[in-house]
């Protein structure tokens, strides 16, 4: 820690309250660059210029900035939680989570005529001989709202310009699966486009219920009339536009007023996700991205209190618990003037909502860390099964593989972020395990990867790093044969087994006090399920070429001239009995140890079983 001032801040610590406030952290300039609110004052703040190399990365860059501090005493933790919120709000420090107020607006956009097309878009452009919708607050509902229309009024999309693209090549595929009109093919007037055109225009102006209700009236018209195919195509909208209100219907919660709120996370950002519903149907989604990660709780309640300003719902279902979850609920009340309740889903419809949220957050961060949406989802079904902190974004996993005393050979695997990293994959031959003992053998070498890690930590990567979490392929008992170990070597990493069933297959998580069942979440069970079958693969594959090494060189001190020493070099030198057998008399010759007359015994030898 290279801040000067650390001995001065814990002095000041010392003669600070045990009493309820807030406290203000300023850097050099008196700039405030962090508020936060305190049950106890000195147990607080001193928190953070304690043990300091240990905090979080986001933490230890702001003590290094601190300069100094003050406080605020307040008679109670609830008006310490509303004065924090007030002083971020006027102060906006560096290091608290701001939400920026999303200051633009959504248009819905109608190209000029006579073959105009509908598009979402953010910004209206002056003077371009389009007539714009709007603006809209949300552009999640502006987009909705445009794809509907054109799939039910089977308007174009594509980027052709129309008349003038008429017949010139074939349909794109949105004409084949039935969700364009086909309007390049120059088979549709103008009288009859513009018609279909109003009817979207209709659609998105007075919503379902309107629209249905003139498209029956023309149907039953066009029917009274006798115009038969124009009635059928009249249906044929109802039924689209019923499709859609449908699906909609489907996105609905029992509760009338409600938010369902859930993050993700990667080693470096945080997404959350908002999903708003209102008279029981969902009507908007919002997301956000910050670059830091770490404390999930902690960044639970400051991403709530900054977020919920005015417009708070009765109902707040969030993705996990938090400190001063109860405080919380009080604080939005009271501003809001009636009961508002903060509850944590384990079951039912907003469990499933909730899911949803966090799936909406998942997607949100994979496009910023170029991860898919199911490989964040994974590590964050991961986390909660298992209870832990955060996601495990780097993870180690260990099997053991043998054929007899011979050949007791470890594998370890690595997947940071979701996928394997190849490149840290280590093997390992047991060296004080002569008899078959997958416990022994584990805590062998697990003992031996964390010998490496002292000796190389500096470097932080491969042997040098530790993992997030610790996988075996076991049971509980060898989770509770490497947990005395990990103890012993002051390592704390979370280690937990990997069950198979009869068939070979993933079935459970093991830990000394039992197992977790895991198939029911299935991004998770299909992450799991891929890092044992990859460690068994690649810990069986090790046995074999070990196996077969040994064998060879037990068939090689059958040449005259070649004992166990001999043999061992040769094998040190290429490795495999291909590289042998390609090999001229003279790199034989070349091993230490190794003759030229040997050599070629060996070389005919080699060359001999090839034959045969």
């Amino acid at each position: 820690m290279n801040n000067p001032r650390l001995d001065y801040l814990r002095e000041k610590v010392r003669q600070l309250p045990r009493e309820p406030g807030v406290y203000l952290m300023r850097d050099q300039t008196g700039t405030i660059i962090y508020i936060g609110k305190a049950k106890a004052l000195r147990n607080r703040v001193s928190s953070y210029f304690r043990s300091v190399e240990k905090h979080l990365e986001k933490v230890y860059k702001m003590v290094q900035n601190v300069y100094d501090f003050e406080t605020i005493v307040t008679d109670s933790e609830f008006e310490a939680l509303v004065l924090e919120c007030s002083l971020i709000k006027q102060y906006t420090p560096k290091y608290n989570i701001l939400l920026k107020d999303d200051k633009g607006y959504s248009y819905i956009k109608i190209t000029p005529p006579p073959f105009s097309k509908i598009q979402a878009v953010l910004q209206k452009q002056e003077g371009d001989g389009c007539t714009y919708l709007g603006p809209y607050m949300s552009s999640y509902v502006v987009k909705q709202t445009v794809d509907e229309a054109n799939k039910v009024f089977l308007l174009p999309t594509c980027n052709r310009k129309f008349p003038q693209d008429f017949r010139k090549g074939r349909p794109c595929l949105n004409f084949y699966i039935k969700q364009c009109m086909g309007l390049c093919r120059g088979r549709i007037s103008q009288e009859e486009y513009a018609d279909r055109l109003a009817e979207a225009l209709d659609f998105i102006r007075g919503g379902s219920a309107q629209a249905l209700e003139r498209l029956r009236q023309r149907m039953e018209q066009a029917s009274d009339a006798l115009e038969f195919e124009k009635a059928a195509q009249y249906r044929d909208r109802i039924q689209a536009i019923e499709r859609i209100t449908d699906r909609q219907k489907v996105v609905s919660s029992k509760a009338a007023d409600a938010d369902m709120v859930a993050f993700t996370q990667s080693d470096s950002a945080t997404a959350a996700a908002v999903l708003l519903f209102r008279n029981h149907r969902l009507v908007d989604k919002k997301d956000f991205v910050f670059y830091e990660s770490g404390d999930l709780p902690a960044f639970r309640r400051e991403f709530l209190l900054r977020y919920y300003r005015e417009d708070i719902p009765r109902v707040i279902a969030v993705d996990g618990d938090f400190e001063d979850r109860e405080l919380t609920e009080a604080y939005f009340s009271q501003k809001m003037g009636h009961k508002i309740t903060i509850t944590i889903p384990q079951r039912g419809e907003q469990a499933q909502l909730v899911e949803m949220a966090r799936n909406n957050a998942s997607q949100r961060l994979s496009y910023e860390v170029s991860r898919t949406g199911r490989e964040l989802s994974a590590l964050d079904e991961l986390a909660r099964l298992l209870g832990l902190g955060g996601p495990p974004t780097y993870i180690e996993a260990y099997d053991i593989s043998n054929i007899g005393s011979g050949t007791i050979v470890g594998g370890m695997v690595v997947f940071e972020s979701g996928r394997p990293q190849k490149k840290y994959y280590r093997q390992f031959k047991m060296k004080s395990q002569l008899i078959p003992d997958d416990y022994a053998s584990m805590r062998e070498m697990l003992s031996r990867r964390f010998a490496r890690y002292e000796e190389e930590k500096a470097s932080g990567e491969g042997f040098g790093r530790l993992p997030d979490l610790i996988l075996l392929d076991g049971g509980k008992g060898h989770v509770a044969a490497i947990e005395p170990l990990l103890a012993e070597k002051g390592i704390d990493v979370p280690v937990f087994g990997m069950v198979k069933d009869d068939r070979h297959r993933t079935r459970a998580i093991a830990k000394d006090g039992g197992e977790i069942a895991i198939n029911a979440n299935k991004n998770a069970f299909a992450l799991v399920t891929r890092i044992q079958d990859e460690v068994h693969r690649y810990a069986i594959s090790f046995s074999r070429k070990s196996h077969q090494k040994k064998g060879l060189e037990l068939a090689m001190t059958s040449v005259e001239g070649i004992g166990p020493a001999r043999a061992k070099a040769l094998f040190q030198a290429f490795h495999t009995q291909k590289a042998m057998r390609q090999a001229t008399v003279e790199q034989l010759a070349a091993v230490k140890g190794m003759n030229l007359a040997c050599a070629k015994r060996l070389y005919d030898w080699l060359h001999g079983e090839e034959e045969s």
